[in-house]
């Protein structure tokens, strides 16, 4: 990510009174703003758009957030975007299908546009002060490529969403240190972005379903690390 005139950022909602506040948030901070009102319209726009952040709603007619989550982290060249959900619904289940499906943060309206500025602003920023120590993670059948974004195992792709990849990433660096929730927390969505700890397990979760168990250890009232074996 470069300077955040140069982030580009997808709204996809079915309330044109929140696209309109969005958009003139959002391009009011220098980003260019597309939006879209239903989630099919959203991919759609999202493949010839190549938002760095997408701010989507759960609750839409036709094709829900969640599902739009699902295909947007289906196509190879958004594997880096940020996608943060907005909703009205604040309850846990909503939130943990969010995250199951590849979210990186979910905010419960009604929207506060300084606050949510102040967070976009904070993904970018963090973003932009990464400079891993190396690309390329080669662990025998697994590779792990910073540069593109990709996972090979045994020479088959994996797809990760962002916030999956830089978690296994980070541990993989740092091979047999066991690394608490909040290490985690504070390593992959920083101290300036509210997540709860139970996100931390999900990724853990989504993760080891793609890869399998035998790469992340759970170190019981620990955390976590990645085993050499």
């Amino acid at each position: 990510m470069g300077s955040k005139q140069e982030n580009k950022v997808l709204v996809v909602d079915d309330e044109e009174a929140i696209l309109e506040l969005l958009k003139y948030n959002l391009e009011k901070q220098g980003y260019e703003v597309k939006t879209a009102s239903d989630g099919i319209t959203g991919v759609e726009i999202a493949k010839k758009f190549l938002p760095d952040l997408i701010l989507l709603d759960i609750m839409m007619p036709n094709q829900d957030g969640v599902e739009t989550c699902r295909q947007l982290r289906e196509v190879p060249d958004l594997h880096g975007a940020f996608i943060i959900f907005l909703t009205a619904r604040a309850e846990e289940y909503s939130e943990v299908a969010a995250f199951d499906v590849g979210a990186d943060d979910y905010i419960t309206k009604p929207i506060k546009p300084r606050a949510l500025m102040s967070r976009i602003g904070a993904y970018f920023r963090r973003e932009s002060k990464k400079k891993p120590t190396t690309n390329q993670i080669n662990l025998g059948d697994l590779i792990i490529d910073r540069t593109s974004y990709t996972v090979k195992l045994s020479d088959e792709e994996v797809s990760l969403p962002k916030k999956e990849f830089e978690l296994l990433y980070f541990l993989a660096q740092n091979p047999n240190k066991v690394f608490s929730r909040d290490d985690l927390l504070q390593n992959i969505w920083g101290t300036d972005v509210y997540v709860l700890a139970r996100t931390v397990d999900v990724h853990i979760r989504k993760v080891r379903e793609k890869i399998g168990g035998a790469y992340i250890t759970t170190v019981k009232g620990v955390g976590y690390k990645f085993s050499l074996n």
